[in-house]
């Protein structure tokens, strides 16, 4: 009887060592991509669009972190817009037309990887 709880108590304590040290370890992607709106008079409230804050009403502003990503960040696109508004982060040929892509002067939330 001794040894059947003491094989219990090593079988539990090897899980909850092995439980423990999965949650340690495993990688969970915490980057996000979206730029982050918050209200100005309440910074608890975020979002990742544009809006309004439910609280107050006043707009959700870009914050200081994500302004300065975007002042950072150059985005290209195709000159003949035959993607619409799709940018890019990188220089290059547009897939679809093979041109150039041009740097935008004007900041653009719909970067694609290129």
């Amino acid at each position: 009887m001794k040894s059947i709880k003491m094989l219990m108590m090593v079988a539990f304590t090897i899980l909850s060592i092995a439980t423990y040290s999965q949650e340690k370890t495993s990688s969970k992607d915490t980057t996000n991509n979206k730029p982050v709106y918050s209200c100005p008079m309440h910074y608890y409230i975020v979002n990742s669009k544009p809006g309004k804050c439910p609280k107050c009403g006043m707009s959700l502003n870009l914050s200081p972190k994500e302004k300065m990503k975007m002042e950072v960040m150059k985005t290209y696109s195709c000159p003949m817009k035959c993607e619409g508004d799709k940018s890019y982060d990188k220089d290059g040929k547009c897939p679809k037309c093979g041109m150039s892509l041009k740097e935008n002067k004007q900041e653009n939330n719909k970067i694609h990887k290129h």
